[in-house]
């Protein structure tokens, strides 16, 4: 990816959560690319350790990449990769919270255990993250950009916890937005469509099932396909950039024209 022109991120400490893992870890790779210096965080320690030797690999100094093993279900957690952040950088500029999961079923079939578990990752450790990061964003006149999906923005039967997860996260940034806006932080979230990622292999489909679900994906985006994890990270590099310095509050589109489809 080449830099944007007056995009202003390099040497900006960008923290991404889940970025181990689709959505994230293109986001971490994108920062990188503009130059900023990260801190990755996710559960999985092996493909923490991947995501910093690519990040170094386009560029990033050695010390520029802090890896945080966590898990934001825990607030001790969260504390934690915050502390961590500002004892090894000093401030931060940028909040991406990418970390996510979806959950199969409506409510009828969905267990209080999966709504709880989805809830606690796709809404309230974002919450809680954003609430400890807001005095050095304030600091530094930093901003935010949540992984919200078009889910929030449209309704879809069988992903009942998941859609309320992202009206929530939605909600929460149109929020926020206009509580720090005269403070000089910016709050925004992208809405991607179906993108290639494993979310939903995790979340329980098959590959005979996944392969389906992309398929029929084709006839339910106006583009007539998917998107790539590439084209969700360039949006959110746009929103956290100086590019987008008069944009707060927004919940972006990157679907393809999915949110604008009716059936006819």
């Amino acid at each position: 990816m080449s830099s944007q022109n007056g995009a202003g991120l390099k040497g900006k400490v960008a923290l991404i959560t889940g970025a181990t893992s689709g959505i994230g870890k293109g986001c971490a790779m994108a920062f990188a690319q503009e130059g900023c210096f990260l801190v990755v965080t996710g559960r999985n320690i092996a493909a923490l350790e991947e995501v910093t030797k690519l990040c170094h690999e386009v560029g990033v100094p050695e010390g520029k990449v802090l890896s945080v093993a966590a898990d934001l279900c825990k607030d001790e957690d969260c504390h934690r990769v915050i502390s961590a952040t500002l004892s090894h950088f000093g401030c931060l500029n940028i909040l991406v919270n990418s970390a996510g999961l979806i959950h199969r079923g409506g409510i009828e079939t969905i267990s209080m255990e999966d709504y709880d578990q989805l809830m606690n990752i796709n809404t309230r450790s974002v919450f809680l993250m954003m609430k400890l990061s807001l005095p050095h964003l304030l600091a530094s006149k930093g901003n935010i950009v949540n992984i919200s999906s078009v889910t929030g923005l449209r309704a879809f039967p069988g992903v009942v916890a998941y859609n309320m997860s992202k009206a929530a996260l939605d909600q929460l940034t149109r929020t926020v937005a206009l509580e720090v806006a005269s403070r000089g932080v910016r709050v925004n979230a992208v809405n991607p469509g179906v993108i290639i990622t494993e979310i939903h292999k995790r979340g329980g489909m098959n590959e005979e099932a996944y392969a389906k679900f992309l398929e029929h994906s084709k006839t339910t985006h106006a583009m007539g396909r998917v998107g790539e994890v590439d084209e969700v990270a360039r949006g959110v590099v746009f929103l956290a950039s100086d590019n987008a310095s008069f944009i707060t509050g927004v919940t972006l589109p990157i679907d393809g024209g999915r949110s604008i489809m009716c059936p006819r």
